[in-house]
């Protein structure tokens, strides 16, 4: 349950720094990238119950599409559903955000697991 917070938190903070780039997507305050994070969370906790040979395999045969659309979609509902985060370019900023969001989040985790504040 820590472990999904943490997550969340990294999440927020990653949005709030998507937002700050010219990347086409606004958050209004830290409390929707709050609850924004919460909700792609949510949505990737529910990807992450499927067995790992199952998503292996979907990402091999896929050459990755798969997850980058899930990603794409699950930005532009999170986008549809919290008021105050928005993309301002439709689908080209759902596409835009998921890649910015993977990237800058990963880039987070590293940081967090070196200090050693996240598991590996």
């Amino acid at each position: 349950m820590v472990g999904f917070l943490i997550s969340i938190v990294v999440l927020a903070i990653s949005l709030l720094i998507i937002s700050k780039l010219p990347l086409g997507i606004d958050v209004d305050n830290p409390v929707i990238a709050l609850i924004a994070g919460g909700i792609i969370g949510a949505f990737n906790g529910i990807w992450g119950l499927f067995p790992d040979w199952f998503r292996a395999t979907t990402t091999i045969v896929s050459l990755g599409l798969i997850p980058l659309i899930g990603s794409i979609i699950v930005f532009g509902l999170t986008a549809w559903l919290i008021q105050g985060f928005r993309l301002r370019w439709g689908i080209g900023s759902a596409i835009i955000g998921a890649i910015a969001l993977s990237i800058i989040n990963s880039i987070l985790i590293t940081i967090l697991r070196s200090v050693g504040l996240v598991a590996v």
